[in-house]
């Protein structure tokens, strides 16, 4: 096994030495996997329901330990990271309720009785990305658990520390050895032996949408089940009739949260023409306001970014030249630092207001009238989340149902909620994952009819 050394975000120092599996060992852990599904599939309901409370009890017990960890590993303020482990938590709780209630149907028929059950998959593979790493591995685990799988999960090679955590307070909280395993790697050996492991039967995956379009092609040789939460340039538009001081002082959060490291990070602002200056004069109150600092400050509202790698990439978006309106501000020193940045792109065919920057970037754009806002905001691959800011209701319902995504917010930039579906349109994902539907995912419909006739 190879190790990787895991570095702050924030000192460029050191923080720990993780192994890497290798192949052998991934094979290893999937088929021990597969055996405890053998087993965890048949506990009663009552008990896996119990088991899943006591898993999200533990976490609880956990919250502060966990998020400084995400904030040493990731460089999450401290406040986010407190939600995030928090997220896990509650999902697993909600989750918990769902084995008692995996109910099929019965459905009439001529002759006799048919009815469905809804039946776990096997070994499902959740790969984790290293923009979140805690909540969306809740995400995956814990509905995948609760309906009776078993779970091998990889997280990114650069923020492992929190899943392996959780990894071991699984264990704590009683949920049986082989159920819910960590395997710490790179995503070329672990993340591919998922992918081409038989013994895996549904891969979740998130992350790039060039990387989940190789997992995509790679499903298809064992028509494996897969669920894909991708790439994200969503869109937030702010009309006239809206409260434009309410709506700039939140637009910051919606891109700038995680350093603009979101897939539903709202990157592409558009403001009616007729309220664009006004907006913009708000708006640059609001992002010189935005407090970019340690994380481990209980003010801090912006982090560094992930790694140097990241911090490169983003600064490849605003060459010479780039359009810039106004910046926010950042600490000097050691970290991966980069100023909250509004652009002013010439037009919608700008690289930085196409693609997924995935820094605290944000162009905006002025737009006419409804119909000019709903085709600027669908003119992109992507369809994931977005906003809308409108005192008229039957605007906000009109383009609400227009935009091509599949989370949006009206007045509002909230996108999660882990008892609503979240997913994407487009290029942005395949599936939906969470709320009440999420089990359907991780569970296969068979049907039974049984012939009462002599």
């Amino acid at each position: 096994m190879s190790k990787f050394t895991v570095i702050s975000p924030t000192t460029e120092k050191p923080v720990k030495e993780i192994e890497l599996a290798d192949l052998a060992a991934t094979d290893l852990v999937i088929a021990k996997t597969e055996k405890a599904f053998q087993t965890w599939r048949k506990v009663n309901p009552g008990d896996r329901a119990r088991l899943l409370r006591n898993f999200a009890s533990i976490v609880d017990s956990h919250i502060e330990e966990l998020a400084q960890l995400e904030v040493l590993n990731s460089g999450h303020t401290i406040g986010n990271a407190r939600w995030e482990a928090g997220n896990v938590r509650d999902v697993l709780n909600y989750y918990s309720a769902a084995p008692e209630r995996l109910f099929g149907k019965q459905i009439p028929v001529p002759n006799g009785i048919d009815i469905t059950f809804k039946e776990p998959l096997g070994v499902i593979g959740i790969i984790v990305p290293w923009n979140f790493p805690m909540p969306i591995a809740g995400w995956g685990f814990g509905p995948a658990l609760a309906a009776g799988n078993t779970v091998v999960l990889k997280p990114a090679e650069i923020t492992p520390m929190t899943a392996i955590r959780l990894g071991e307070l699984a264990i704590e909280a009683g949920i049986p050895e082989g159920v819910f395993n960590v395997i710490p790697g790179k995503g070329s050996i672990v993340g591919e032996r998922f992918v081409t492991n038989p013994l895996v039967r549904k891969i979740v995956f998130t992350g790039s949408t060039t990387v989940g379009k190789g997992i995509m092609r790679g499903c298809a040789d064992q028509v494996k089940r897969l669920t894909l939460e991708l790439g994200g340039k969503s869109a937030n538009i702010i009309f006239a009739d809206s409260d434009i001081q309410k709506a700039a002082a939140n637009a910051p959060g919606a891109v700038f949260d995680n350093a603009g490291q979101d897939c539903c990070a709202r990157s592409r602002l558009l403001v009616q023409r007729s309220v664009f200056d006004k907006f913009m004069s708000e708006f640059e109150v609001a992002v010189k306001k935005f407090r970019v600092e340690d994380p481990a400050l209980e003010t801090a509202e912006m982090g560094p970014l992930v790694s140097a790698t990241q911090l490169a990439r983003v600064k490849e978006y605003l060459p010479q030249g780039t359009p810039i309106a106004f910046q926010g501000t950042k600490p000097e020193g050691p970290g991966y630092w980069f100023a909250p940045t509004v652009l002013l792109p010439k037009d919608a065919n700008d690289r930085a207001y196409r693609e997924e920057i995935f820094g605290p970037v944000v162009s905006v754009l002025p737009f006419e009238d409804e119909a000019d806002a709903i085709r600027i905001a669908n003119d992109s691959d992507y369809g994931l989340s977005g906003s809308i800011w409108s005192r008229d209701i039957g605007r906000a319902i009109r383009v609400s149902r227009a935009v091509e995504a599949g989370n949006l917010s009206v007045n509002s930039n909230s996108s999660v909620r882990y008892w609503t579906p979240f997913g994407g349109y487009k290029q942005s994902g395949l599936g939906r994952e969470l709320g009440p539907d999420a089990l359907d995912a991780f569970t296969e419909v068979k049907n039974v009819f049984f012939d009462t006739q002599e």
